[in-house]
């Protein structure tokens, strides 16, 4: 069992950063790839990004790709989600979620409760 708690949302303006934080609970974490997801209002939720157990490899979305990197800290539980140069279209729930990777919502077995991030233009 892994138990998932982001942190890290808030409002910024268009351009700016944020890093979002994933902490995990329980001790098989590192058998776990972690992957980041988003859910605007009224549309389906949709893959950012994912890395490897190892933390060797990552892949993100078109839409996010040269702007967003993941990076994890086996031994502190934590996958991060860096954001930079954020656009109004990145506004959405953040989640993170434990599985065993790629960019299917059904590949993922635990969720966190999500994080709100807001760009204002």
């Amino acid at each position: 069992q892994v138990q998932l708690v982001e942190s890290g949302g808030g409002l910024v303006q268009a351009g700016g950063s944020l890093r979002l934080s994933c902490a995990a609970s329980g001790r098989t974490f590192v058998s776990y790839a972690m992957g980041w997801f988003r859910q605007a209002p009224g549309k389906e939720r949709e893959f950012v990004g994912a890395i490897s157990w190892s933390g060797g490899s990552t892949y993100y979305a078109d839409s996010v790709k040269g702007r967003f990197t993941i990076s994890r800290d086996n031994a502190k539980n934590t996958v991060y989600l860096q954001m930079n140069s954020l656009k109004p279209e990145d506004t959405a729930v953040y989640y993170c979620a434990a599985g065993t990777g790629g960019d299917r919502v059904t590949h993922y077995d635990y969720w966190g409760q999500g994080t709100q991030v807001t760009v204002s233009s």
